[in-house]
């Protein structure tokens, strides 16, 4: 409950630095006892939006500042397979080059083998060298670069 105002700062920030949707599910207007409301019934996979599926999204905290976040789908569906994996992290802009995404993605592989995914796909954007070098560096192995739906190009890799 504490971190609505730093949570929903991050997500205005990720929106405008990047167009990435940090507060997954987030709508203008939702309050935050809402917003978390709806991430419970995600998480438990009861009102999901059509095409998606249970996942847990968590905030990374550090001292009392959110500067990142993470979403573990806990299964694939055929867009996910393709292309958004199990994990999507994203770090806040004035957070980054810190060390965070790879803490950020070594827990979420933690979360992710207590739901019992042992074989974790991870992708990123085939230009986005940082998220490839923190995925290596968690144990990703190298899969294939697909074509989004959005026309850009999508390295996949696994994490056994």
């Amino acid at each position: 409950m504490d971190d609505e105002v730093d949570f929903l700062a991050g997500h205005r920030a990720m929106t405008v630095a990047d167009g990435f949707a940090f507060a997954l599910g987030y709508e203008p207007g939702m309050t935050w006892p809402g917003y978390l409301r709806a991430l419970q019934f995600n998480q438990v996979g009861v009102n999901l939006p059509r095409g998606f599926v249970p996942a847990t999204l968590l905030a990374a905290v550090v001292g009392d500042q959110v500067v990142g976040r993470t979403s573990i789908r806990h299964r694939l569906n055929e867009h996910l397979l393709r292309q958004g994996g199990h994990i999507g992290y994203g770090v806040l802009p004035g957070y980054r080059r810190r060390g965070y995404a790879t803490e950020i993605l070594r827990q979420s592989l933690i979360v992710a083998r207590s739901l019992g995914i042992d074989r974790v796909l991870v992708t990123c954007a085939d230009s986005n060298v940082a998220s490839a070098a923190v995925i290596e560096r968690c144990g990703g192995t190298f899969d294939s670069v697909v074509t989004g739906e959005d026309g850009h190009l999508v390295k996949r890799y696994w994490i056994e």
